[in-house]
């Protein structure tokens, strides 16, 4: 049996913590800023953790990290 491959966009995409869990970047931060509050712009900079029912199915294209 070959070796799995590692799905290179989602291994772009999140990161693992200290604990195991997937940390990701949170969307709508690239264009069309002028409409959305400062607030809420803020809040999208920092990172956040994959929910609880995405994370067996990104880890299956995260073989080895």
């Amino acid at each position: 049996m070959p070796k799995m491959k590692t799905h290179k966009g989602a291994q772009k995409r999140f990161k693992r913590t200290g604990s195991g869990k997937l940390r990701r970047h949170h969307a709508y931060t690239s264009h069309l800023l002028e409409s959305k509050s400062p607030k809420r712009k803020r809040k999208l900079r920092k990172g956040a953790l994959v929910s609880k029912g995405d994370q067996k199915r990104i880890e299956q294209l995260l073989t080895y990290l």
